[in-house]
This record gives structure tokens, sequence and C-alpha cells, in this order.
């Protein structure tokens, strides 16, 4: 299931980190949105070279894109790609190589197929629905990724540009299992978490979207974790509204739920 869908997903991937590598190494234009956050001409390059590469392979399904025009007929498609042509414009912008591609798809409301490309490493990282995650180098040997199984002595990342007094507030009541904290940015949290590098990350304020995690969701997911609503809900996608308000909590292990 959803093998071409992956294999062209993972072909996007690269051909939007192969662009944004092209002006990471020259000066770019920035501008501002009306959301305060920053956009640059990578981000929009990247964004468009997506969708034109994954529109023709799939013309019946449907976009739904950070830099793109926002067309609710997606509403009423039930496969939409999701994307994040740069997750982590902050860090492409201070040129510390903490972002990445995502491309997600999702099948009647659940992510089925995920990929998270890191341009700067080349590494990428990729999860079917119900088929385990995997980390795949840049010579294309794939292999299996698993989160640990730590119930003590846990360490968290925190996010490097949007940590939030909730955040701060969740690590201090949670003394007890969490020992460690790390700083790290995009996706990268998901993703260590999904090595079994990490055990943890909480977000308790609004400020992701739906393309933020959508990718992120399946492969922690995939690699036995749990990236779910505060509420223990699993996050559903292909909403008129994509804001995700309340933040989220991604964990290796439901014993290490926590509010």
């Amino acid at each position: 299931m959803y093998k071409k869908e992956l294999e062209h997903s993972i072909k996007a991937a690269r051909i939007a980190g192969e662009l944004i590598m092209s002006y990471y190494k020259k000066d770019f234009a920035i501008e501002t949105k009306s959301d305060n956050s920053p956009v640059t001409e990578a981000d929009e390059a990247a964004d468009l070279a997506i969708r034109e590469y994954l529109a023709p392979k799939f013309p019946t399904y449907s976009f739904l894109t950070e830099e793109g025009v926002d067309d609710l007929d997606r509403l009423k498609n039930s496969h939409v790609f999701i994307v994040d042509p740069i997750d982590g414009t902050r860090h492409f912008i201070n040129r510390d190589g903490e972002f990445t591609v995502n491309i997600a798809l999702s099948v009647n409301g659940e992510v089925k197929v995920g990929v998270i490309y890191v341009p700067v490493t080349e590494e990428l990282y990729y999860a079917v629905k119900g088929g385990g995650a995997y980390r795949l180098t840049s010579d294309n040997i794939a292999h299996k990724i698993q989160v640990n199984d730590k119930t003590e002595n846990l360490t968290i990342s925190c996010s490097i540009h949007h940590q939030h007094v909730t955040e701060i507030a969740f690590i201090e009541r949670n003394k007890d299992i969490i020992s460690n904290t790390v700083s790290l940015g995009s996706t990268l949290k998901a993703i260590k978490i999904a090595e079994g590098e990490i055990e943890m990350f909480y977000r308790g304020s609004r400020g992701t979207k739906e393309w933020d995690v959508a990718a992120s969701d399946i492969i922690v997911t995939e690699a036995g974790g749990l990236f779910i609503n505060h509420d223990g809900t699993k996050i559903i996608y292909n909403k008129q509204d994509v804001n995700n308000y309340n933040g989220y909590l991604i964990v290796n292990r439901k014993e290490n739920i926590r509010q």
C-alpha cells in the first residue's frame, strides 16, 4: 500500500532539498508573514517544486502546503498531500542546519505516508502506515528505527526558538521522570524520539499547523511512539482550520504520558 506515493514523496523531498541548498549557499530575500513568521525565497521555491513534481503523478489528490494558496476543495478529497517545504525557516536563515523538508499523505484524515528530509546531512526518514519507520542514508541504505523503552531519567527536547512558559512548567511538574533537556530545531525533535535517542517533546501552546506535524506523526507512531493531543486523542488531518491550538505531546511510551 502507498508504495508509489512513498517513492515519489521521497523524490520530491530530495528535489526540494537540492533546491533549498542552492539558496543556502548564497544571499536570499526574507519577508515576514501575517503571523509574524519569516518566509524566504527558498521556502516558496521548494513549495512550488514539490507541488509541480507530485501533482502530475497524482492528479486526483489535493494539496495543503505552507506556502501555497489553500484551496478548500481539499476538504472534499480523501487524499491530500500535506507539505512543509522548510520546517524550521529560522534555522535555515541562521544557517545552523536544523531544518527539514516535510511531506505527508493524509487519507480520510489519517496520515498514511510521511517523509522528512534533512538537506544538510542528506538523511531521509520515512514511514508508511503499518510498515515501520526507517532512516535512509545518502547511499540509499534503509535502517529501521525504533523508540527506546525508558520510563525514568528521560530526556525531553525543548524548542530553540519557540519555548513557552507552559513547556517550562511541564518539565518542572514531571521532574520525577525528566532528568535532562536538549534543544533541537524543527522536526529533528520528533526524529530523535523515533530513533530512540531521546524520549519526549511537549508543546503546550499554539503556533504549529498540520504541515508542521503530519510527517513526524506517522514516523514517530510507526517507530513505536505516541504523537497525541493532550487529551490522549490522535490528531486529525485535512481540517478546515489547520491550527494546532493546544499543542501536542510526543513520547516514547504510553507509561510516560503526563499532563
